[in-house]
């Protein structure tokens, strides 16, 4: 009877448990093709034409021209990733046997947050249509 018990306390006390990158990883969306430093550094190289970087990365944010007629595209992107954890578990009023005699609740909860935020900012420099030069920098904070 004690061990049937303790194992239906213990797994009382686990259900529930679930931290941070389980959420996390429950709510990502993978549906959709995301702009990554990643994509960018195997993607995009020099002499591709605009048409190519478009099909790889999309519409950029900003498109300008200088003096010279250089094309420059500029990709500015920002994310917050949030994920807010609670979890718990206890044992409350269990009667063992027919005595009445009741064990005392226990319950212990807790609870996890994170915030990432992140920006990626890719800038293509284009001479007669095709990639002259890019630089890009990513931050995560």
């Amino acid at each position: 009877m004690f061990k049937q018990l303790c194992g239906l306390t213990t797994l009382l006390v686990l259900v529930g448990c679930a931290n941070v990158a389980d959420h996390r990883q429950a709510v990502k969306d993978s549906s959709e093709q995301k702009l990554t430093l990643g994509t960018a550094q195997r993607t995009i190289k020099v002499g591709m034409s605009q048409a190519e970087v478009a099909s790889a990365l999309g519409s950029p944010n900003m498109v300008t021209t200088d003096r010279s007629g250089t094309e420059t595209w500029i990709y500015d992107k920002f994310s917050t990733d949030t994920a807010y954890s609670t979890s718990s578990g206890g044992v409350a009023g269990l009667v063992i046997g027919s005595s009445g005699a009741g064990l005392g609740g226990a319950s212990q909860a807790s609870g996890a947050s994170s915030r990432t935020q992140r920006t990626l900012t890719i800038i293509i420099k284009f001479a007669n249509a095709a990639v002259k030069e890019f630089t890009y920098n990513s931050t995560a904070f």
